[in-house]
């Protein structure tokens, strides 16, 4: 704990001040990335395999659509490496501008390519690689937009005020999924023919005002300190991985059950439940938009609650919440009630994604000090990421079509919850430490 001098109290007070544009601009821009990587998931589902996989067998045509889904994962930790490295070295600011204007680039650019009707086989690579983009720029994003709100944040807030940026992930899945439900109520040949293209091409606008908003921030307190100390880490990257190897395992596993879940239900949920259920396209995404309006309210509070109880605690619940719910899920979603699917997805997200995901913004930055800190929790969130979010909906596809039942699908999930828990029971309770003096 920092002695309280009248510098130091000086100094707190004059971050509580700016904390409300920190955590705004924060919040803003988070949204903007996740509405750029998250419209890709939901076209992908409805979409892409009719209009760049359109020669194979459907089913099989709807796995490839995942597949460039799930490459977008695959660059995450590449992204989250450079990111990182430059992040740790240079400060925050400067990688949260730039991974917007990747992300935003790589996401106007895919409304503008043209179909494999158009083109042939140069559609689906065009699309790969512009996920690829995606993918390097949502990699960096995490890190830096919760770095830039927590070490601004007051000792003993810091789980609270962490949480705040995670609901700029509901905030893009509601923003997303709702311009898509939006735009599918228009007739089906104009809806492939352009409608599709405007969630990507509106993006644009988006990324504008992210920047403008982002442009004036200021650097955070902990890397002012190190910089000021020349205490800057050489090699941050190689330092996470050779001295902190225990802190980097600890946040892989933490996140594995968290990222497959939300995934399951925002992506692969649209695939059961359009082909294998029959069901209206509007039925699961307004079922998605009601989960992710829920989760605005639900992320901050689990992240307030990991305040007064600890982030282990609520780590815990929520990976023991993700088991239990594996299998009922599924039974809900088949019992084709638009209401009972809406009020089933909404509720399975706020108790296994957002019961992990609203602690996790500060949890995961103090398990690494602040020399590594940006390179550690970006490196470790994204390599999850990539293994467990990015291939769970082409997995739970793919077990789906194997099985022709969901029940593989829910003992994967109980799979990655168990996971989660033994990295959680390896880790440290972390709400008490005080980051600015790591």
């Amino acid at each position: 704990m920092a002695v309280q001098t009248p510098a130091y109290r000086e100094g707190y007070r004059a971050r509580a001040s700016r904390m409300p544009q920190i955590v705004a601009a924060s919040v803003i821009g988070t949204m903007i990335e996740w509405y750029d990587f998250l419209i890709y998931g939901t076209a992908a589902a409805i979409v892409f395999n009719k209009l760049f996989f359109p020669s194979f067998d459907p089913f099989v045509g709807t796995l490839a659509a995942f597949g460039s889904y799930a490459v977008g994962f695959v660059t995450r930790p590449l992204g989250g490496a450079i990111f990182g490295h430059f992040g740790d070295k240079i400060g925050r600011k400067t990688m949260l501008m730039l991974t917007m204007m990747i992300m935003g680039s790589g996401t106007f650019l895919i409304g503008c390519l043209p179909t494999y009707e158009r083109i042939g086989v140069w559609a689906p690579i065009a699309l790969i690689v512009m996920r690829l983009l995606q993918g390097i720029g949502i990699g960096g994003e995490w890190g830096g937009a919760t770095l830039m709100v927590i070490e601004h944040a007051p000792h003993g807030r810091r789980g609270f005020f962490g949480s705040l940026v995670q609901i700029g992930f509901p905030l893009g899945v509601a923003t997303s999924t709702g311009v898509f439900l939006l735009m599918t109520q228009m007739a089906e040949r104009d809806f492939l023919a352009w409608g599709w293209r405007v969630p990507f091409l509106v993006s644009i606008i988006l990324v504008g005002v992210g920047l403008f908003i982002r442009v004036r921030l200021s650097e955070t307190p902990a890397f002012n300190r190190i910089q000021q100390n020349s205490t800057i880490a050489r090699r941050p990257l190689v330092e996470v991985v050779i001295e902190h190897p225990k802190a980097f395992f600890i946040a892989v596993g933490m996140k594995v059950s968290e990222v497959a879940w939300v995934y399951v239900l925002t992506v692969f949920s649209i695939l059961y439940a359009t082909s294998k259920l029959g069901l209206a396209r509007s039925v699961i995404l307004n079922g998605i938009v009601a989960a992710a309006i829920l989760e605005v309210f639900t992320i901050p509070l689990f992240g307030a609650l990991s305040d007064r109880i600890g982030r282990k605690p609520m780590y815990i619940g929520g990976a023991l919440l993700s088991a239990v719910f594996a299998f009922p899920i599924f039974w809900l979603l088949d019992t084709k009630d638009p209401l009972i699917i809406a009020i089933s997805i909404a509720v399975a997200m706020s108790v296994t994604h957002a019961t992990m995901f609203g602690p996790q913004a500060s949890y995961m930055p103090e398990l690494f000090g602040t020399r590594v800190r940006y390179s550690g929790a970006s490196l470790g969130c994204q390599v999850s990421a990539a293994i467990s979010g990015g291939f769970s909906p082409i997995i739970a596809a793919a077990l789906l079509g194997w099985a022709g039942a969901t029940w593989p699908v829910s003992l994967y999930l109980v799979g990655l919850a168990l996971i989660t828990l033994i990295a959680v029971f390896a880790s440290q309770e972390t709400s008490a430490v005080d980051i600015a003096q790591t």
